[in-house]
């Protein structure tokens, strides 16, 4: 299921990612107002996924403040860096950017989740490190938002690990 997502994802046309992000954006800048957010981990778009950095802009201008999760060790929860857009980044070994100089804090309240796809309970399917997962399973969990396009809902069962998300984004709907 997951190759079959990606290559989904992967075949959208170019001006269709752009136009959806864009309405994702701008949910994404709604909602953080109407629940008045001030600090958020956001991700750096990878494979495809909803590039949201007009977003991160805004929201940064406006006071949140903004991280990015930092793998520093496999089959471990995420840790979390301060973060500006603009910043000088790096990648780090699995190939994500990360800022060239780590500002280590604990994790933010609220957490912006990539999703490869996901299903009507709000579950995630990701691309296997769990990493998010481990990241949930302690306390305190951050609020979660998942982000993801619309035509990625698909079915399937949740494992016993699998923590479900508080809501998704998607350019048509908030789950």
């Amino acid at each position: 299921m997951r190759k079959a997502l990606l290559a989904a994802r992967r075949a959208l046309p170019e001006t269709t990612r752009a136009g959806w992000d864009a309405a994702i954006a701008q949910r994404l800048l709604d909602w953080c107002t109407q629940e008045n957010i001030g600090e958020l981990g956001v991700y750096w778009p990878l494979h495809g996924e909803p590039d949201l950095h007009d977003a991160y802009a805004q929201l940064a201008a406006r006071g949140v403040q903004l991280s990015l999760p930092v793998v520093l060790e496999k089959h471990a929860p995420l840790a979390f860096s301060d973060w500006t857009p603009g910043v000088a980044m790096v990648k780090d070994g699995m190939g994500v950017a990360v800022p060239a100089q780590l500002r280590l804090r604990p994790a933010p309240a609220t957490l912006l989740v990539p999703c490869l796809g996901f299903n009507g309970e709000r579950y995630r399917l990701g691309y296997g490190g769990g990493y998010y997962d481990r990241t949930l399973e302690h306390a305190p969990r951050p609020r979660t938002l998942g982000v993801a396009y619309g035509c990625l809902k698909a079915s399937f069962a949740s494992g016993t690990y699998d923590i479900a998300l508080d809501h998704i984004v998607t350019e048509g709907d908030l789950y």
